[in-house]
């Protein structure tokens, strides 16, 4: 059975194939099987472009809580505006920032005999990113609950370390040949 999904992203796969909430969870074990397994997919720009957007949606959503908590000390910028200036910032400025880094790294890679394509080193950037989604909601709830300080420039560079590490790992992965 097809999903109706897989149909539009142009994969064969069924639904319970499809989960990308099953396939975050698998890629903190085994995050080479999983960006492997979306590699083997039919190429769809529209399916690896939703790891993206999934990762934007949640950052936004993370920002809920500490957007309220600044609304709170500080009334006379509200929530709404806050949302707003975090929304643009990340759908105006991440999207082109995330094409052209993993441009970039297609290009390092293939500086050190990378055997990828352009579409594998987007994969790998894109679902690095979908994958630490989960990171970003503590991090958001970190920031609401304790503020900006020491705990949560730790948490912040755990997070970024373990993406960077993930980011590595897929890269090399999807660059032994697409």
């Amino acid at each position: 059975m097809t999903s109706v999904t897989g149909l539009r992203a142009g994969c064969s796969a069924t639904s319970t194939e499809m989960s990308l909430l099953v396939d975050i969870i698998d890629s903190w074990r085994a995050p080479r099987r999983v960006v492997r397994q979306h590699l083997d997919r039919p190429r769809s720009e529209a399916f690896i472009f939703t790891f993206l957007f999934t990762f934007l949606l949640v950052s936004f959503i993370a920002q809920w809580p500490v957007a309220a908590r600044l609304s709170h000390f500080q009334p006379e910028v509200p929530i709404e505006q806050r949302m707003f200036g975090f929304a643009l910032g990340l759908f105006a400025l991440v999207m082109p920032l995330a094409y052209a880094v993993a441009a970039l790294s297609r290009l390092v890679a293939r500086a050190f005999g990378g055997q990828g394509s352009w579409y594998s080193a987007r994969l790998a950037l894109f679902w690095s990113l979908a994958s630490i989604t989960p990171a970003m909601l503590l991090m958001g709830l970190a920031l609401a609950f304790l503020g900006q300080g020491r705990q949560t420039t730790y948490l912040g560079i755990v997070i970024a370390a373990v993406f960077v590490i993930r980011w590595i790992v897929m890269l090399r992965e999807t660059e032994r040949g697409a």
